[in-house]
């Protein structure tokens, strides 16, 4: 049961006295404890503030100390210097902090709620007062909430505190579970576009660079290929003009190696024909002809008359 009495600092931020003390009243109603067992459970369950406070009070190490006595001597230490209207403002614009879960931001918020309620005697302006603190705090947590919590919160419309608490850790849980999945899957993409020789997409600065380093380096590869073919092009050419030859048949002399208007037997064939007495001297054999159509061509009767003229006066002579 002592587990179940949280430890009271003394501080602003943490719970109440008034709570802190309720539950020791309650704790020790239900385990039968007497007033010594309680004094014991409380004086075991201070720290920070409100340890301090004890050892220095000598009124509570006497050993006719009682429960009720500890009550008052801490109510009059610890009591509340504010005013109602302050708690009011507080709780109003309570909001949740970056650094501050869920479960801390009720507490908190309930904290000024129960320092806003009214202490009065008649027991039914004490529920009206503490169904209007209730109505306050639920409001206060909801609007103080912060990220995609608070809008889901705001959606579902709780009734109660416990209903919107519910609602926060669920959606809380939620987004945790989906930022883990993102991140996961994020690392996996990144290992395996390491992993791969050839990514297909580029999703940052880096990846863009190493692109354009590739390309520049695969450009330059191409024209050193380039240049590379241009100057082994005759020597393959060559060898390629060979090899091809060498499977090539001459229809005249029915070897390889040439064509047959490269054969060197039809070519020995024609010089030898070229060197015969017929054909020895191509120009005497178109002098010859030219003079054959001279004799041949008839002459006109100005022509016979002068070679008449001529053979007369060769005779007279």
């Amino acid at each position: 049961m002592i587990s179940l009495v949280p430890k009271w600092s003394g501080s602003e931020t943490g719970i109440p006295l008034e709570e802190f003390l309720s539950i020791i009243e309650i704790s020790g109603h239900m385990g039968s404890w007497q007033d010594a067992d309680k004094l014991e459970t409380a004086i075991f369950r201070l720290s920070d503030v409100a340890k301090q406070f004890y050892n220095g009070c000598l009124q509570l190490h006497a050993p006719e100390v009682k429960w009720q006595k500890f009550k008052d001597v801490f109510r009059h230490k610890f009591r509340d210097t504010h005013t109602d209207q302050y708690h009011f403002m507080g709780l109003q614009t309570a909001r949740q902090s970056r650094n501050e879960s869920i479960q801390e931001s009720v507490v908190r918020c309930r904290a000024l709620a129960q320092k806003i309620v009214c202490k009065v005697d008649d027991p039914l302006a004490h529920r009206i007062h503490y169904e209007n603190a209730d109505r306050m705090l639920l409001a206060s947590f909801v609007a103080g909430l912060i990220g995609i919590v608070s809008r889901q919160v705001r959606f579902s419309n709780p009734q109660s505190l416990d209903q919107a608490l519910k609602t926060a850790l669920c959606v809380q849980e939620a987004e945790k579970q989906e930022r883990f999945s993102e991140s996961f899957y994020t690392s996996f993409d990144n290992s395996l576009r390491v992993r791969s020789p050839n990514p297909t997409r580029h999703t940052d600065h880096r990846s863009h660079i190493a692109a354009d380093a590739r390309h520049s380096a695969a450009q330059g590869r191409s024209q050193r290929n380039q240049t590379s073919r241009s100057n082994n092009k005759p020597r393959n050419s060559g060898s390629r003009n060979a090899q091809n030859k060498a499977a090539i048949k001459c229809y005249e002399c029915e070897g390889f190696g040439h064509f047959a208007r490269e054969c060197p037997t039809l070519l020995n064939r024609e010089a030898n024909s070229t060197n015969s007495p017929g054909n020895r001297n191509p120009s005497e054999r178109s002098k010859r002809s030219r003079s054959s159509s001279e004799k041949s061509t008839p002459r006109t009767g100005r022509e016979c008359e002068k070679k008449t003229t001529s053979q007369v006066n060769a005779r007279e002579v």
